[in-house]
């Protein structure tokens, strides 16, 4: 395991070890190696950016996430992108269960495989808790009475991982949620080629099939509509709209509902709120102050916040509703209760067919095996009547026989008596 002083990270606010280092700038014969220089013209995102060499900042925010940390790296070990030129930073806030451990073991195995592509560049780790009491379970985070509150501090999570891990040198941030459980590998140059400050993929979910066997997921990239609009008018200064509730109808187009699995994934759909299940954005798009309002931001927070404020700056704001992502399938409360009902029902059935055979056995115990002598009187039944149908012919042949002699006899001369030629 990784001991926290070797993993590249930061713990209250102190760096723990850097890894990274830029060659120190040269004018003349003038060489400060204290000063480190940077010309920001260099990088600033473009749509070939693996070519160029341009850097990725990866960032991840987890909280009681060990359950979802093995999927998670092997995403990681399989995407295509230079990982050398990715680095990477997670957020580890208000956990219980052992995701910093997993987390620095994982870590450790990565680095120090003996694949030279395996690696990845800079790597921290920031621990911050910030008093989030909703449970992790899909209820309480789902729930429309937590949105508001959860959605500010997600936000102020996102804002302190970004401003502690963007560096100078990185052209474009990349957040992923830990609980993807299928996108491409791909996924990095895939968005990076339509070269927009923000873009996101479209996001499904698979379902059991009783349920449908799939499903969209993430209601918060959309575009505005007026009904909205008009909405945000009537609530308090620091109300936030969030999608997908009665509460708020806001009848937005959803980029999750124009999926057709045949259409182009390369088909934009310019948006306005966007989910942060997997953001790819220019790093100067936060360098010029965007950022994930952890306040009302024009009746929104967090990522939804963050798309808008991006789109008020003149930002590009982009959707890819045929390109999708598959987030894990997490049963609600009612669907582990039906699979409990479905699952009380198979076994019930199960128990009723054990019932059959075994009285079946008992059956057999006490008469014998019927199925022998019922194919001995079968046969026995088959020869008697090929008897009887044999005997039938014979008494039809002989009575033809005596019918034709009979006939003959009395075609003959008949010779009278007395009578002489």
């Amino acid at each position: 395991m990784i001991s926290r002083h070797q993993v590249a990270g930061y713990a209250n606010g102190y760096p723990r070890e850097k890894t990274f280092e830029i060659s120190p700038h040269r004018s003349g014969d003038v060489q400060l190696e204290t000063v480190r220089y940077y010309d920001l013209t260099d990088v600033q995102g473009t749509a070939r950016g693996w070519e160029r060499e341009e850097r990725i900042l990866l960032c991840v925010p987890l909280r009681d996430a060990e359950p979802h940390l093995p999927m998670f790296f092997s995403h990681l070990r399989n995407f295509t992108y230079p990982h050398h030129l990715i680095d990477l930073a997670f957020l580890v806030s208000d956990s219980k269960d052992r995701t910093l451990e997993v987390l620095s073991n994982s870590l450790e195995e990565i680095q120090a495989d003996q694949d030279p592509q395996q690696p990845y560049g800079e790597i921290s780790i920031i621990e911050k808790d910030f008093g989030q009491k909703v449970n992790q379970d899909v209820e309480s985070r789902h729930g429309f009475a937590a949105q508001a509150g959860r959605r500010k501090l997600m936000a102020q999570a996102r804002n302190w991982l970004l401003s502690a891990a963007l560096r100078p040198y990185h052209s474009w941030v990349y957040w992923r949620d830990v609980d993807v459980e299928t996108a491409p590998f791909t996924i990095l140059e895939d968005l990076m080629r339509h070269n927009k400050d923000v873009i996101v993929p479209n996001v499904w979910r698979p379902l059991p099939d009783w349920l449908g066997g799939e499903q969209p997921y993430d209601l918060n990239s959309w575009q505005e509509s007026e009904t909205a609009l008009a909405l945000a008018d009537t609530l308090d200064e620091d109300a936030v709209i969030v999608e997908g509730y009665a509460e708020y109808a806001t009848w937005r187009p959803h980029l999750a509902y124009l999926r057709d699995p045949y259409g182009d994934p390369d088909m934009e759909m310019d948006i306005d709120g966007v989910g942060g299940v997997s953001i790819l954005a220019k790093a100067r798009v936060f360098r010029s102050g965007v950022h994930f309002p952890a306040f009302s931001f024009e009746k929104h927070a967090e990522t939804e916040g963050f798309g808008k404020m991006a789109k008020r700056m003149g930002y590009s704001v982009v959707g890819l509703p045929h390109y999708t992502i598959w987030h894990l399938y997490e049963p609600s409360v009612d669907d582990v209760k039906h699979m409990e009902e479905m699952e009380q029902e198979r076994l019930a059935k199960a128990k009723e067919e054990s019932a059959k055979a075994e009285k079946a056995e008992k059956i057999k115990e006490q008469f014998g095996d019927a199925n022998p002598q019922w194919e001995k009187d079968k046969t026995e039944m088959r020869n008697i009547a090929s008897g009887e149908e044999k005997a039938a012919e014979q008494k039809m042949e002989k009575q033809k026989t005596n019918e034709g002699q009979v006939a003959e006899h009395a075609n003959s001369p008949k010779v009278m008596k007395g009578d002489s030629t």
